[in-house]
């Protein structure tokens, strides 16, 4: 059986399936799709992140595909129905990143209620900005939102509540009154309430006609003068250019983008240049040990499937 492996991927875990299968491992693959195309004509198994497209097209011309492996959660780059419809599992690495993820979230939402880590630049010229950086806030008895209270929500709620935050969430998935809320102390409220009652609101949702521009210019009016945007999600979930209009009137107090509607972001996009805004480029769950962990998961559940098969 062929494995094909499109993007990075932890040696260790290649190694492990390259002992078992006959195994094609570059991690530039995806950057030539023609090249990717002939590999896959006789792969029973296909591993990806994020920017490989599993469509209709790249189905078609896989037609010996068993299994589909993710090194990551977000499955929006996978046909789920064209992959049924062929029989072909789909397996994401459920919770091998979400410490990862979770920790950018608290990282980049202390940065930015402190706002005091990007005068570096000022101060090596001789600068000494302290009194317009003495309005720092601290993170100890702010309110941290979160969007969307899956595994990556509930453990960025846990440490937030480690550094003296209050946790309050939303999720369309689950009651107000279900026992998750009490056991990881979140008080359950709407998303307009929320929005309102959060200093840093973090987004854990999938990208779905749903939750397209969920946070759009009308939800950004929501929330409180002062407070923090993260999205950790999918880029899509946001609307960019109202965030931009809203960053720069200094409505908010600071965002952090680390996934876009486009990928990479384009030139020309309205966030460039934008005041208290971090940008990264998609890599909030990649870490060295949660490359290791997700490569690790996906390389066993990827065998396992195929011995079934």
């Amino acid at each position: 059986m062929r494995v094909v492996i499109s993007e990075f991927m932890d040696e260790a875990a290649v190694a492990a399936l390259a002992a078992r299968f006959d195994t094609i491992y570059d991690a530039t693959l995806v950057d030539r799709p023609a090249e990717l195309g002939v590999q896959l004509a006789g792969a029973s198994a296909l591993i990806v992140r994020n920017k490989t497209l599993v469509d209709e097209k790249l189905l078609a011309g896989a037609p010996m595909l068993k299994v589909v492996g993710r090194l990551g959660v977000g499955l929006d780059n996978i046909d789920l129905p064209g992959c049924a419809a062929r029989g072909i599992e789909v397996i994401p690495a459920t919770g091998a990143n979400a410490l990862a993820v979770a920790e950018y979230v608290v990282g980049t939402a202390m940065l930015l209620l402190r706002g005091a880590y990007l005068s570096t630049a000022t101060v090596a010229v001789g600068k000494w900005p302290r009194a317009a950086l003495s309005d720092g806030r601290e993170t100890a008895g702010k309110t941290l939102g979160i969007v969307g209270f899956g595994g990556i929500g509930r453990l960025a709620g846990r440490l937030a509540r480690s550094l003296g935050m209050n946790v309050t969430g939303f999720d369309a998935q689950i009651a107000a009154d279900a026992a998750v809320w009490r056991e990881e102390q979140a008080i359950a409220r709407t998303l307009d309430e929320l929005l309102r009652a959060s200093d840093v609101v973090t987004l854990h949702v999938p990208l779905t006609p749903e939750t397209r521009n969920l946070v759009d210019a009308t939800k950004l009016a929501l929330m409180k003068p002062g407070a923090i945007l993260i999205n950790t999600a999918r880029g899509g979930v946001v609307d960019e250019a109202a965030l931009a209009a809203a960053l720069r009137s200094g409505r908010l107090g600071g965002a952090a983008l680390d996934v876009f509607d486009r990928e990479p972001l384009p030139a020309g996009s309205p966030l460039a240049d934008c005041p208290n805004l971090i940008l990264t480029p998609h890599v909030a769950g990649v870490t060295r040990e949660s490359n290791v962990r997700v490569s690790t998961l996906i390389a066993d559940k990827v065998a396992a499937a195929l011995g079934r098969r």
